[in-house]
């Protein structure tokens, strides 16, 4: 059992203040400098493996191999934005007058408020942090009130590295009040969220008010494109693979599998196969292969999106229940067939164990299909035909495609979402400009 410091408006208030004076040195930090001390973070986060990726397991139920692996790309994180903040160049314009001298410069923009959530308490921090703390930033940090022991450990890692006093500052608390606090601060620049569109739209009409910059990555309703030319029984494995992570619980989760009809049935048997093989159970255990939901809101969440799908028409292949037993928030793997896009499962982020599949005919009919939800974060492709992977991904509306993969996301790539899905990127040199402002230095005269 551990006690854990539950802040209120006061402490976000203090912490603000304390993140203004440590900007003020963070920012005069030469970026070689302040590479060293991340870089530094980014070897104590790998020394301290095993421990902490026991302590993340422990708050969030993941299977301790998913915590190993979250743990080191977190650190990673760390370490390709010490060595990108190297990198923050700027740009000389070639004037229309020869008497005058143009260039821009990118600067880091002050304060950076950072909510991020509990699904992945490793990842999600560190990829706001770093590139925040690489571009020269300093942070308040509100890690979510269910997993704050991993952001914690971060922040350790960081102050054990030697990060001057202020830079890096964490609070558990409220979100409501903390990010309210935020908002209305005016040494705040910008706030950077991770967690579900409806909070993103309170931060968005509250920054409409206080003209706060935001970085928004919501929620997310994956499909996944699954043509006939493909081996079913191997991408039918890797689907219930993909989907069972993190026990469903992830943004870019493959969500919506929309199935070619000639090969459908062969794919739900498939997958209900896999399925059937599945050990839920501690994530501790080195034979579990999913963990337990978050919390029970989430569990009856789903639950209820399930009941519904089914009394809309949708029809039960495998699971479909809660989890036997009062330990951990379990609920089963689930695949369910629906005939129909407007079912629930097909229209609402699921944020769990459950699979609903469609069948589709042609690629116009299965893009449309895909296309139609508010969403737009990520999306997959699978065939070997290379006409219908590239007239699929310049089709599709979401900010991330993976042809013939699970995980189209990486440290150096950009991470963003079209329509609902958000605001801005990360990770990559994107997610380091995000956390600059441009300035254009011009000299008349010369």
């Amino acid at each position: 059992m551990t006690d854990i410091p539950f802040g209120d408006k006061d402490s976000c208030l203090e912490g603000i203040a304390a993140a203004e004076k440590g900007f003020m040195v963070w920012r005069n930090v030469n970026p070689f400098d302040r590479a060293l001390i991340l870089k530094r973070a980014a070897a104590l986060m790998h020394e301290r493996l095993d421990e902490y990726a026991k302590i993340t397991v422990l708050e969030s139920g993941k299977p301790l191999t998913e915590a190993i692996g979250e743990w080191k790309v977190a650190a990673n994180f760390f370490e390709w934005y010490a060595e990108e903040g190297k990198r923050n160049y700027g740009r000389v314009i070639p004037a229309s007058r020869n008497n005058k001298r143009m260039s821009v410069i990118q600067q880091p923009m002050g304060v950076v408020g950072a909510i991020t959530a509990w699904n992945f308490p490793a990842y999600n921090p560190a990829r706001c942090w770093a590139a925040a703390l690489g571009a020269g930033c300093s942070v308040v940090a509100k890690p979510s009130e269910l997993t704050p022991l991993t952001a914690m450990l971060i922040a350790g890692c960081l102050h054990d590295a030697g990060i001057p006093d202020g830079v890096m500052n964490l609070i558990t608390g409220d979100p409501a009040v903390i990010g309210q606090v935020m908002l209305q601060s005016p040494s705040v620049r910008k706030i950077s969220f991770t967690g579900s569109t409806r909070v993103g739209k309170i931060l968005m009409d509250g920054a409409s008010v206080t003209h706060t910059r935001l970085s928004l990555e919501l929620g997310g309703s994956a499909p996944v494109l699954v043509f006939p030319d493909v081996d079913v029984d191997q991408i039918a494995a890797e689907s219930v693979t993909a989907k069972l992570r993190n026990a469903g619980q992830v943004c870019i989760a493959p969500q919506r599998y929309i199935v070619h009809e000639e090969i459908a049935e062969r794919f739900l048997q498939a997958v209900k196969k896999k399925m059937q093989s599945i050990i839920s159970g501690n994530g501790l255990d080195p034979k579990t292969e999913m963990g337990p939901l978050i919390r029970e809101v989430q569990r009856e969440n789903i639950d209820r999106i399930v009941k519904n799908s089914l009394a809309a028409g949708a029809e039960v292949q495998f699971g479909g229940h809660k989890g036997p037993g009062s330990k951990g928030f379990f609920f089963e793997p689930t695949l369910l067939r629906i005939n129909q896009a407007d079912n629930p499962c097909f229209q609402q982020e699921i944020f769990g164990p459950v699979m609903p599949v469609i069948t589709f005919h042609t690629l116009e009919e299965g893009l449309m299909l895909a296309n139609q939800t508010p969403y737009g974060l990520a999306s997959y492709v699978f065939t070997n035909d290379l006409k219908t992977s590239v007239h699929a991904s310049e089709k599709l509306e979401f900010g991330m495609v993976g042809i013939n993969e699970w995980y189209p996301q990486a440290y150096e790539a950009p991470f963003g979402g079209w329509k609902q899905s958000g605001l801005g990127y990360e990770c990559g040199p994107e997610g380091l400009t995000e956390y600059t402002e441009k300035k254009l230095i011009s000299i008349g005269g010369v």
